[in-house]
């Protein structure tokens, strides 16, 4: 087990260059013939802030102090996850031709998806600050942890990634589901209405929603300055490694037939 273990570590390693090319091919695929290109990273949640919040914060303008930034933190969160997923989905049959052709570790190309996703996620964070800046926000110095649940996000999202672009092989009709299932996920997440209006029976489930809590320890870190507890901390990072390894334990298991479904 060990053995097998530090072979997967060096194989990894070997492949490194080549997870980075897949990365900044993503990357420049996403912004091909932009004239802005990355800056659109930073545009585009700012843009997507200013309509929500002039839609939404007529309703809630009372419940949540500072509503921008309440909003754009779980706004792009859930886009880390949801972007990455999404993308990661089809990551296998996507890339069918260049698998029959050379032999890659296949997991390259849903991590790929995860780590392109996250370099957006870079430039969001940007576009926070910048909102911050304007909305006249204490800068805590908690926020400076902000790696901690980004850390335990990209656990889960790798995780689910490497199930969804496993399963998908297999059954291509997952990628329609999933597009239903991330907008339902969206609306059972608080991103821009507060969690204190929902009922305690809703709340309840509510909790159980790994969204939530990633979201949440962020507004924590960023909003309040506050550290989340133990508790938090456990489940947010429990649910990232339990996920991540039921994915790879099911990718190395169905990798073995893909040749014959791409």
């Amino acid at each position: 087990m060990i053995e097998k273990l530090k072979i997967q570590i060096q194989t990894f390693f070997h492949y490194s260059g080549l997870l980075h090319e897949l990365v900044v091919r993503d990357i420049k695929v996403r912004y091909r013939r932009s004239f802005l290109g990355l800056l659109w990273t930073v545009l585009n949640p700012l843009l997507m802030m200013t309509v929500m919040t002039v839609v939404f914060s007529t309703f809630f303008k009372n419940n949540i102090a500072n509503f921008p930034v309440y909003l754009l933190i779980g706004n792009i969160v859930f886009s880390l996850n949801s972007d990455s997923t999404s993308q990661a989905l089809m990551s296998i049959v996507g890339n069918g031709g260049l698998i029959k052709k050379v032999y890659i570790p296949k997991y390259l190309f849903p991590l790929s998806k995860v780590m392109s996703c996250l370099v957006n996620f870079g430039f969001s964070f940007i576009a926070l600050i910048i909102v911050m800046i304007v909305t006249r926000s204490q800068f805590h110095i908690a926020m400076l942890l902000s790696i901690v649940p980004l850390f335990y996000i990209l656990l889960f999202s790798t995780g689910l990634s490497l199930i969804l672009s496993s399963v998908t092989v297999y059954f291509r009709d997952v990628a329609h589901l999933y597009s239903v299932f991330i907008l339902v996920w969206m609306y059972l997440t608080p991103i821009f209405y507060p969690f204190d209006i929902l009922p305690h029976r809703i709340q309840t489930i509510i909790n159980f929603n790994p969204m939530y809590q990633y979201i949440k320890y962020f507004r924590m870190l960023i909003m309040d300055g506050t550290l989340p507890g133990l508790r938090a901390n456990i489940f947010c990072f429990g649910l990232g490694v339990i996920t991540l390894i039921f994915g790879v334990f099911l990718f190395q298991k169905l990798q073995k037939k893909f040749i014959l479904h791409i």
